[in-house]
C-alpha cells in the first residue's frame, strides 16, 4: 500500500543555518564599504561592529558611524549595504545531509519571514532551491506580514501537494513558527536556542521540543504516524 504524501517544512534563519552568519557577512560588507568610500581601516570597522553586537545589539551601524565620525546619512547607506550585499553564508554538512536524506521520503520545504529581497538573496547563497521542493517567502503571501499568518503555511502545502494534517513544521520561533503552524493544523517541532525559566504560553503548542535538527526525521515520522504529542528536553 502506498504511503500518503507527507511534508516537512522548515524555518530558515536560526533553524537551518545560524542567522549570525548573515549578520557577520553584512558587517564585513559594511567594513569594506567604509574602507572604499571613506578610507577607514576595515579591520577596525569590523571590530567596532562586532563589539557593538555584543553590547548594543541592533545599533551596531550607529555605533560605527559615531566612533568613526562618518558623515550625515552614512548610517542609512550602511544599513542598505547590509540589506543588499550578496551574503557569504552556507549550510553545514550535517544540514545538507539531512535535507538530502529527507527528500527520499518526504516533500521538503522552507517558509521564511523577512523582507522578500533579503530572504531571496539568502536562499540563493545557500543554494536552497535545489535542496528542497519549495521555498516560500512568507511576506509574499497574505497581508505581507509573514508568519504567523496562515497564508504562507498554506501556500507551502499547496506547492507540495499536501494538507496541513500531513505536515510537520520545524522552527525556532514560538510565535511565528510554532503558533502559526499549529493554528493551520500542522504538527510542530520547536528547536529553541534557550528554554526560558518562565515558559511562554505558545510552548504548549509545540508537539515536540528538540535540542537540534538531528532527531527531526524520526520525530516527525512518529508525529504523523501515531499522532502522539509529548515533549523531550
Amino acid at each position: 500500500m502506498q504511503r500518503e504524501p507527507r511534508a516537512l517544512l522548515f524555518d530558515l534563519d536560526d533553524t537551518l543555518y545560524p542567522l549570525q552568519q548573515f549578520l557577520m557577512s553584512g558587517f564585513r560588507a559594511v567594513a569594506a564599504h567604509v574602507h572604499v568610500t571613506w578610507g577607514h581601516d576595515p579591520s577596525r570597522a569590523l571590530d567596532l561592529l562586532i563589539a557593538a553586537y555584543g553590547t548594543d545589539r541592533g545599533h551596531e551601524v550607529d555605533v560605527l558611524t559615531d566612533r568613526m565620525a562618518l558623515p550625515a546619512g552614512a548610517a542609512a547607506t550602511l544599513i542598505g549595504v547590509i540589506h543588499t550585499h550578496p551574503p557569504a553564508i552556507g549550510l553545514s554538512r550535517p544540514v545538507l545531509a539531512l535535507l538530502a536524506a529527507l527528500r527520499q521520503d518526504w516533500r521538503v520545504g522552507v517558509v521564511t519571514n523577512g523582507r522578500a529581497d533579503i530572504q531571496a538573496r539568502k536562499v540563493e547563497a545557500l543554494g536552497l532551491r535545489s535542496l528542497v521542493d519549495t521555498v516560500v517567502l512568507a511576506s509574499e503571501h497574505g497581508t505581507g506580514l509573514g508568519k504567523p499568518e496562515p497564508a504562507p503555511f498554506l501556500a507551502a502545502c499547496r506547492a507540495l501537494g499536501v494538507t496541513p494534517a500531513q505536515t510537520v513544521f520545524v522552527g525556532d520561533d514560538l510565535r511565528c513558527d510554532i503558533a502559526g503552524a499549529h493554528a493551520v493544523g500542522m504538527k510542530t517541532i520547536w528547536l529553541p536556542a534557550v528554554i526560558k525559566a518562565r515558559p511562554d504560553p505558545a510552548q504548549a503548542l509545540a508537539d515536540l521540543i528538540l535540542p537540534s535538527l538531528d532527531g527531526v526525521p524520526t520525530a516527525a515520522g512518529q508525529l504523523l504516524e501515531s499522532r502522539w504529542s509529548s515533549h523531550v528536553a
